[in-house]
């Protein structure tokens, strides 16, 4: 999916919701442990009930991962189901890879090409040669990390940089900007970062974020589009727990479904006052 695809589905959908399926067994439904595969039975019925209100899904690959070789067939079939039957809905694999050049080219053909999403997360820490190989792949892209939403990413991210006026999240941006474009690089920024997006829209004024925090971690969806919202969106707002978790009854699919158009009411006005629809 290129730049401008993804932003017709915004337009169509009225919304820049991204659902994150951090798909933890131990907080699902009880009655789906007797299904042969209850991670993908879960993620099937909140897909389908969120999947008018949304342009994104993110797998959070560490919760499928966990559950080693079955947790993989999880995963996998969750991303066929999404390709096959909603196949206008951009997937991303949330999985903060970064390593030596050689070691990226195999992690981007795992998910580029045996899992077929349109995007992954990688760290940029290792510097442009453990980025570039994700950034070969016609259609697909990187969504670097920038400046993330946890509490600790004081540590490193807000470092002044000496002889420069700028953080580290700062210089991340400026340089690694230069190895991509906005049709193939995005960047995390989290919600509960958003007093920086004027400084990241100064900088990177035309890229798509990936905004988490927004819901349980208490970001603000109005504040995160004032601020780093741009004439074409330019922002993929995730949220995950308060959508998927928003019930544990048997009508826990209706209850994510509502929850999911809540916040999709509230992007569309957000986009109308930004005149985009």
């Amino acid at each position: 999916m290129d730049y401008n695809q993804l932003f017709e589905q915004i337009k169509k959908k009225k919304s820049f919701l991204c659902v994150g399926l951090d798909t933890d067994i131990t907080k699902i439904p009880s009655f789906l442990l007797k299904e042969e595969d209850p991670i993908f039975e879960f993620n099937k019925r909140i897909i389908d009930a969120t999947a008018q209100y949304t342009v994104a899904y993110k797998p959070n690959i560490a919760f499928y991962e966990a559950h080693g070789v079955s947790g993989w067939k999880s995963l996998e079939k969750t991303i066929n189901y999404i390709n096959l039957i909603h196949e206008d809905i951009f997937v991303i694999a949330d999985a903060k890879r970064g390593d030596i050049g050689n070691t990226s080219k195999m992690y981007a053909r795992a998910y580029f090409e045996q899992f077929n999403c349109d995007a992954v997360t990688v760290a940029p820490y290792m510097g442009k040669d453990s980025v570039s190989p994700f950034l070969e792949f016609n259609n697909k892209w990187v969504i670097l990390l920038a400046l993330t939403s946890n509490e600790s990413a004081k540590d490193f991210q807000l470092l002044d940089i000496k002889g420069s006026e700028n953080n580290l999240f700062e210089t991340v941006l400026h340089k690694s900007s230069e190895w991509g474009n906005k049709n193939n690089l995005m960047y995390v920024i989290g919600a509960t970062k958003a007093e920086f997006l004027k400084k990241v829209r100064g900088i990177i004024p035309e890229h798509f974020l990936l905004i988490p925090g927004v819901g349980t971690q208490g970001g603000s969806l109005k504040e995160v589009a004032e601020y780093g919202m741009n004439d074409t969106c330019g922002l993929l707002v995730n949220s995950s727990r308060s959508i998927i978790y928003a019930d544990s009854s048997t009508d826990f699919d209706r209850k994510a479904g509502n929850a999911a158009r809540e916040l999709q009411s509230e992007m569309a006005d957000l986009l109308r006052a930004k005149d985009i629809i």
